[in-house]
């Protein structure tokens, strides 16, 4: 067992060098801060109604690359001068979001003062006919979050990981039949304890159980496993970064060999343009993509029938990627973006399946950890 994680031990150590170098600032928001910031905005629209004029808030662009440049050793940060979108009570096309952000800025106002919680689905259910649907309400919370600077958490994490939240309450990770929501604080952890060798970040909850249902995380090695459930939420991104600053171990990426799935394990690494402003506390630069690679489909020989032609969203997608810096600055991932456009086909991590029922995580992991095939 101690001779299979050599490879992993070895980047650990030149982790643990770098690490020294990094700037590690993180900035932990109370509910004070909070509070302040919600009555900075309410007293910006009170201000302009005594004006006689209408009140106006402005959100960063969130779906606008201008506003962002790519920093190697951290990813995505805002640039100086940040174009910003109006959002008008007085006018059509935008009054209804406004009452919408000012409706959810009262509820996380109430909820944080009377130090309560819900989740998103709490806050669309307590009035649905005001919010319409679910993923209306999903980007007034992102606006939300952009406005105040601010956090939202969907993920699962499970391990060798314990830890105690901000009130006290401890939480046991080590469980090899489910996993753990990721704390709505992970700014409020403290006294983490772990011994693993290294954390593995997966696209998709199914193959975190998986690895769960195949006691992966005891009988390979001590690691701990995390994933946003698909595009990743602010937490499980926080909750990466956090244990990449406290255990010095390597970050490994699982996703599957398509556009989406590279483009979510950028967003780990890289950060993104919504929330490039967090980037210093949200990016990990050093993690690899560990699998599903483009590349691996032939080499493994995965069955035709698991295999995934083109479609044109991910032509758009691949096209996207590669036209972005970080792909770019980093050859061997380039080489892999260009061999999936080349073929036009992409492929799941369920599909290592087809080749033998545990060949994930009885062959195709173990000999990747192993022998160092990461890029």
């Amino acid at each position: 067992m101690a001779e299979q994680f050599t490879e992993v031990d070895r980047l650990r150590e030149t982790l643990l060098e770098s690490l020294e170098k990094a700037d590690k600032r993180q900035e932990d928001i109370s509910r004070e801060d909070v509070l302040s910031r919600i009555e900075n905005v309410i007293q910006t629209i009170v201000i302009s109604v005594s004006k006689g004029e209408a009140p106006v808030l402005k959100v960063m662009n969130r779906s606008s690359w201008t506003n962002v440049r790519f920093q190697k050793s951290v990813g995505l940060v805002l640039k100086a001068d940040v174009s910003l979108m109006a959002i008008r009570c007085d006018c059509p096309s935008s009054a209804t979001k406004f009452a919408l952000i000012l409706k959810l800025l009262s509820v996380i106002y109430k909820l944080v003062q009377s130090d309560s919680y819900a989740t998103k689905r709490d806050i669309y259910y307590n009035d649905v006919q005001l919010f319409g649907s679910q993923r209306t309400l999903d980007f007034i919370v992102d606006d939300v979050s952009c406005l105040l600077k601010l956090a939202t958490s969907k993920g699962f994490i499970s391990g060798d990981l314990c830890y105690l939240e901000e009130d006290g309450t401890k939480v046991d990770c080590n469980s090899s039949s489910a996993a753990t929501p990721v704390s709505s604080n992970v700014n409020g952890i403290r006294n983490i304890v772990s011994s693993a060798k290294f954390i593995l970040i997966v696209e998709k909850d199914a193959t975190l159980q998986r690895l769960l249902d195949d006691d992966f995380c005891t009988r390979l090695s001590p690691c701990i496993i995390i994933t946003g459930k698909g595009m990743p939420d602010v937490n499980s991104r926080l909750m990466v970064r956090k244990l990449w600053d406290e255990l010095h171990v390597p970050v490994f990426a699982l996703v599957d060999a398509d556009p989406h799935g590279i483009e979510i394990m950028c967003i780990y690494k890289y950060g993104s343009m919504s929330m490039a402003f967090e980037a210093h506390s949200l990016t990990v630069p050093s993690v690899l993509w560990l699998g599903l690679l483009p590349s691996d489909i032939q080499r493994y020989r995965v069955p035709e029938e698991s295999i995934i032609p083109f479609s044109q969203a991910d032509e758009s997608k691949i096209n996207s990627l590669r036209n972005r810096t970080y792909i770019a600055c980093q050859p061997a991932w380039e080489r892999e973006v260009q061999t999936m456009q080349r073929l036009k086909q992409k492929a799941e991590i369920q599909s290592l399946a087809s080749i033998a029922p545990h060949f994930l995580t009885r062959v195709y992991l173990p000999n990747k950890l192993r022998y160092g095939g990461w890029i």
